[in-house]
């Protein structure tokens, strides 16, 4: 299960909850129709032999902020405490397939830093998980410069990549084949040839583009747009969500949706980012 709280609402957060157990926990800007909190159930999906982390925050046994002021420091604390919580179970970070982190936009200058914190511990047996990067302006707990939700798989894992180089460098890909489940990275309006933001100020012309991008990863498994279950659009303060939605809709129909707020991307250009999940069968 995964549960939205609406920045506005984090001093309720007690009082809102329905989710019970260990349950992924997402800090948002806003949420539609103004709604303070909301739980869904299945969205996205998991496939065979997936485990999802409970959301991963800086904060030790004591309920103390560790590493307080260093962005860098408490996003290798939580990878660390990933690690941690996949080794319990048999596994390592080698199966995670997503790493989805959420920061705040104080964050962007130094974001790039967790680069070497990434590549240290990720990418066991030549897989790279997906990845994305989303922008709150506030987070859990004071003090708090991010938190990080991890998916892994106990099945064998399979890099898919529709042959961008610009992945060669990094230290995740567009989407990890496992079983049956296309788990992919988030996706914004990006030419993956030049690394410039296309369409600046168009929701339209970045949902078209950024779906199609999707739409290629799918290409490389033999995924027909229908294949695409699941995807969770953050939309940036000025970008059009209905608009957005209206070009998801026309290309993926059969694609369950939830939406969030968010207050901005890592790169400002980018009105909206897309987390992708696809069920092959």
């Amino acid at each position: 299960m995964i549960e939205y709280i609406a920045v506005d609402a984090l001093e309720r957060y007690d009082e809102l909850r329905t989710a019970e157990g260990d349950v992924t926990t997402v800090v948002v800007e806003s949420l539609p129709g103004g709604a303070p909190y909301r739980a869904e159930t299945g969205a996205p999906p998991v496939g065979e032999g997936a485990v999802v982390l409970p959301t991963v925050i800086p904060v030790d046994e004591s309920g103390e902020v560790v590493h307080e002021g260093d962005f860098v420091g408490q996003y290798a604390w939580c990878l660390d405490e990933a690690a941690r919580r996949l080794g319990a179970l048999g596994l390592s970070l080698a199966n995670a397939v997503t790493t989805f982190d959420y920061s705040t936009p104080e964050t962007r200058d130094v974001y790039r830093r967790t680069h070497r914190e990434r590549k240290e511990r990720l990418g066991g047996d030549g897989v790279f998980p997906g990845a994305g990067g989303i922008l709150m302006s506030r987070l859990h707990r004071p003090g708090q410069l991010v938190a990080l939700d991890v998916t892994a798989s106990r099945l064998p894992l399979k890099n898919v990549n529709p042959g961008w180089s610009r992945y060669d460098t990094l230290t995740y890909m567009p989407g990890v084949l496992a079983g049956d489940t296309l788990y992919m990275s988030g996706f914004a309006a990006l030419d993956m040839e030049t690394q410039e933001a296309l369409h600046p100020d168009d929701s339209v012309a970045q949902a078209e583009a950024t779906y199609a991008a999707i739409q290629l990863v799918l290409d490389e498994v033999g995924a027909s747009p229908d294949r695409l279950a699941h995807v969770l659009e953050y939309i940036c303060p000025g970008g059009d969500g209905p608009a957005i939605g209206a070009v998801r809709e026309g290309l993926f129909p059969r694609a369950k949706a939830s939406v969030a707020g968010c207050a901005g991307l890592l790169r400002p250009e980018f009105l909206f980012e897309v987390f992708p999940t696809a069920v092959l069968v």
